[in-house]
């Protein structure tokens, strides 16, 4: 088995592996775990692996709720053995009942939290994200209902997702001067691909202590070295879902990440993994499997490093 290292979630005492479990594909059409079957592989041989990081969402899933529920159904005699991250305040389409876009307040997240913890089986969430900004409801009310969840031991810690720096700025402020908990942990995306979080969103979180998760850290696939200008695997869900990011990917940069590579005898996607690790900052990289032998590979990607040298060149490419 891969040897994981394991890093404290921000200024927090959550301490979680430096590769997370993506849960998106739990439920989804057209994947391995679209099955119970198939998600309890992949949660077996995540754990198994040592991953103790699962991240999903209320709304993931072929319909709003069905990751979570299957994930309940998956960790039965298991719960005890991971970090449970999960969020809040996208559309539900309903499931949650008329929410008017407030999707930050008093009322809906006590709707929301009560919907998640009955379809995960548990009796605590041990990370709760705000998954977007609300832009009705104030962030004083949004944190002093967490708060009060925190209080309830309904959830240990809370997180966001997508925020703009000065959001970061703003929910850090506004917790400390009415002495709420502050956030631990920010997701957004982030890959040698797409680098706008280094503008604002990596600096803030640095600057208030946060632990950094990235998702779509592959971007979508194109960074496992399985593609090419010419294609990859049939039964992607790149080919499948999103061929048109093969027409606009930065193959040039591609191409010279290739090179680097094989010049050093090492994989992409270990070389990807790596790269993102050394981000001062980053605790842990959320990377989505529908396939245990996925799971295996992710987490052996993460025991190689660059050094600083290297991880510079590789952020040349890319700039």
């Amino acid at each position: 088995m891969p040897h994981i290292d394991y890093r404290p979630l921000g200024r927090s005492g959550l301490i979680v592996s430096t590769i997370g479990l993506g849960c998106n594909n739990f439920g989804r059409v057209h994947t391995a775990s679209s099955t119970q079957d198939g998600t309890d592989a992949v949660v077996n041989a995540a754990i198994d692996a040592g991953v103790t990081l699962f991240d999903t969402a209320d709304i993931y899933g072929a319909e709003p709720g069905l990751s979570e529920a299957m994930m309940g159904d998956s960790l039965r005699g298991r719960r005890g053995d991971i970090v449970l991250a999960t969020k809040f305040g996208m559309d539900m389409k309903g499931a949650n009942g008329p929410d008017w876009g407030a999707r930050g307040s008093r009322r809906y997240i006590r709707l929301a939290v009560t919907a998640s913890l009955r379809r995960l089986k548990t009796d605590w969430i041990d990370l709760y994200q705000l998954h977007e900004p609300d832009p009705f409801t104030p962030i004083e009310e949004t944190l002093a209902t967490l708060d009060d969840l925190i209080t309830e031991g309904k959830i240990r810690y809370i997180g966001h997702s997508n925020l703009a720096g000065w959001q970061i700025a703003e929910a850090e402020y506004v917790a400390r001067m009415y002495e709420h908990p502050r956030f631990v942990s920010a997701q957004n995306e982030y890959s040698l691909i797409v680098r706008g979080a280094e503008r604002e969103v990596l600096p803030a979180a640095r600057q208030f202590g946060l632990g950094f998760l990235p998702f779509f850290p592959l971007y979508n696939g194109l960074l496992t070295g399985k593609f090419s200008r010419a294609g990859g695997p049939a039964d992607s869900r790149l080919m499948h879902s999103k061929p048109h990011l093969l027409e606009s990917a930065p193959w040039p940069a591609i191409e010279s990440f290739q090179a680097f590579c094989d010049q050093r005898g090492i994989g992409m996607l270990e070389a990807t993994f790596a790269w993102l690790l050394a981000q001062p900052g980053l605790t842990s990289v959320i990377a989505g499997a529908s396939k245990p032998e996925q799971i295996v590979q992710n987490a052996s990607a993460t025991t190689m490093s660059l050094s600083p040298a290297d991880a510079a060149e590789v952020s040349a490419m890319f700039a």
